[in-house]
Order: C-alpha cells, then structure tokens, then sequence
C-alpha cells in the first residue's frame, strides 16, 4: 500500500495535468468526467467497469463517463501530444529512456478477448 504522503502528491501531479489537457474539453462536464475516468482505474476498487467507475467517482449511474467515450467531441490526437509533452517535462532527460512494460500483469478472466491466465 502507498504512502499517505505519496497518494496526496499524486493526486496534485493529476491535478497538474488535467490543467494542462482539459482546455481541449469545451465544456464542463466532459472535462470533469475526463477526471473521474482517469482517477478511476487508481481507486481501490476491485473491478474497473463503468458501473464501479461511476460509483467511486460519486455519479449515480455511468452515463456520463460512457457519453464522455463515446459520444463527447474531443481530439485524442491533440490530448496525446499535449500528454506527451507533460510527462517530456515532468520525467524528461535528455539522455534518458522511459520504458512501459505491462506483460506482468496478472489476468483474472479467460472470456475477454486478450485474457489468458
């Protein structure tokens, strides 16, 4: 389990950067779902449907975070770039090298497609 002190730190970090990508939201509400979305999969919830989503983000139902997927008008493309150069200047060095390896984590299904044990 992290830290206190560290989980506090994080949460500001997030803060940060949905400042520096929720002007690529033009309203309100698809920027504040944005937030719950991407604090979502960080809770301490077992499961990480919509449902559980909504749930700890204090929503009543999921509509609003499944609008923001599917039905919200908003650039990815322009959200990665403006991703990148956060996390460019958050943990850039220019010698430095930053590797995502996700192969270790454990599967608990083995009726999604992609999921093996």
């Amino acid at each position: 389990m992290i830290a206190e002190r560290a989980a506090e730190q994080w949460d500001l970090e997030l803060d940060d950067l949905f400042v520096a990508i929720g002007h690529r939201f033009g309203r309100v509400e698809p920027r504040r779902c944005m937030r719950d979305y991407v604090r979502g999969p960080l809770a301490p919830v077992a499961r990480k449907n919509s449902w559980q989503l909504a749930e700890q983000a204090g929503h009543s139902t999921p509509d609003g975070l499944q609008h923001l997927l599917a039905g919200a008008k908003w650039e990815p493309d322009d959200i990665r770039d403006d991703l990148q150069g956060y996390v460019a200047d958050k943990l850039g060095d220019d010698s430095g090298v930053l590797i995502i390896d996700n192969t270790g984590f454990i599967k608990k299904g083995t009726t999604s497609a992609g999921v093996q044990r």
